[in-house]
């Protein structure tokens, strides 16, 4: 097990949204180009629940007003969805356009620069969706395949491309992830029992989605209470979904977690945050564990409590985290709205009435309507026989 210890006074660095400097936007477009771009946009979801901490990229070859390749990035360290692209084109990309969801990169990492290769490859046209918020990037892709003679338009259906990637654009801009809270509730807004029994509010169908939101997301968050009364695995259960394992994260801020707990036992990282700061401690906490999995995050507040937006931080600097599902009960839920730390809530609603002594969502205090919390519903669909709705946060932050 390590140890990953957090001093909540010092001056983290964060992530700076550099715009793409001296970079005119040129957004003319034609209906043809929006229809490939839509195309393009279809393509990234395929890369959806694998490419983290990657952007989901998606990218068209057309020639002679035809699709001749398609590309989406799939896998980190594996080719990106332009290179992959040019090489399905198999020598017929030369004078053709591209369309692609994102700025293409312009430095050296696992793999090497997409605008190098789409200079190299001949193409005569760029059409790209959004500007990388990445400060290695930030238009420098752009810059250099302008200045390489080809034909630049762009961005084009700019809040489609970046509702692909929420998180990854919160984590460069603002060096924290993309938070969902996803909560289960009857009718009459109740969780579970007084009991803490709540198994289960919703269908089938609506659990099984719950497996999507854990598929693409970078790491599940909860509390200690949750793992206590529900012992919960916390991992994606769908054999049919390919994924990366969601980092498990548990707000644990006395360590009172056992070391038969399920979900320390399942494949995966897990990451327990907590206030404790005793070294003493902490490595009697290792020992009890005795498991490589898992990483103690010391990260307390002033008030002895986990300091959230501190592990949010951690998260995405130290784990490179793009989205977070936030999977808890009432108390950890309403901490993490009040301190402005969630950006999406997503309910499924069962036609079930629990009653009044039933446990409510958030517990949150407000005693004022000028302290409600608003949100703005994004969509609202049928789950089988349970409603789902999405909500985003009014200015989380």
């Amino acid at each position: 097990m390590k140890v990953n210890p957090r001093n909540p006074q010092a001056t983290d660095h964060f992530i700076t949204y550099q715009t793409a400097w001296s970079l005119k936007p040129n957004p003319v477009m034609s209906d043809t180009d929006i229809k490939f771009m839509q195309h393009c946009l279809s393509l990234a979801e395929k890369g959806r629940n694998t490419t983290r901490p990657n952007p989901v990229v998606g990218a068209l070859l057309v020639k002679d007003g035809g699709i001749i390749a398609e590309g989406w990035h799939e896998w980190p360290g594996q080719e990106h969805a332009e290179v992959m692209a040019i090489r399905k084109a198999a020598g017929r990309e030369t004078g053709a356009t591209l369309y692609v969801t994102l700025e293409p990169c312009s430095f050296t990492g696992k793999t090497g620069p997409c605008c190098d290769a789409v200079i190299e490859a001949g193409i005569a046209r760029v059409v790209y969706g959004m500007v990388d918020p990445n400060p290695q990037v930030a238009g420098r892709g752009i810059r250099k395949i302008s200045d390489a003679g080809i034909e630049v338009s762009g961005p084009i259906c700019p809040e489609e491309a970046g509702a692909l990637n929420p998180g990854f654009i919160k984590r460069m801009t603002k060096g924290l992830p993309h938070v969902v809270c996803k909560l289960a509730m009857s009718l009459d807004g109740r969780t579970a029992m007084a009991s803490g029994e709540s198994k289960w509010i919703t269908g089938t169908e609506a659990r099984e989605d719950v497996q999507r939101l854990r598929a693409r997301s970078s790491a599940i968050l909860t509390g200690i209470e949750t793992v206590l009364s529900d012992d919960s695995g916390l991992d994606v259960r769908s054999q049919t979904m390919e994924c990366k394992a969601p980092i498990r994260v548990i707000v644990d801020s006395r360590l009172r977690i056992s070391p038969q707990a399920k979900t320390l036992h399942l494949p995966g990282q897990v990451i327990l945050a907590t206030a404790v700061t005793s070294e003493t401690l902490l490595s009697d906490k290792e020992n009890e564990l005795a498991n490589e999995r898992v990483t103690l995050l010391s990260c307390a507040n002033a008030d002895g409590q986990v300091d959230l937006h501190t592990l949010l931080q951690t998260l995405a600097r130290d784990y490179q985290c793009n989205e977070v599902l936030l999977e808890s009960g009432a108390e950890l839920a309403g901490s993490m709205l009040k301190a402005g730390l969630v950006d999406e809530v997503i309910t499924y609603i069962a036609p079930k009435l629990l009653g009044s002594d039933a446990r409510p969502l958030f517990r949150l205090g407000l005693e004022k309507m000028e302290d409600q919390v608003a949100l703005e519903i994004l969509d609202v669909a049928m789950v089988g026989k349970d409603c789902r709705m999405r909500s985003r946060v009014k200015n989380p932050y």
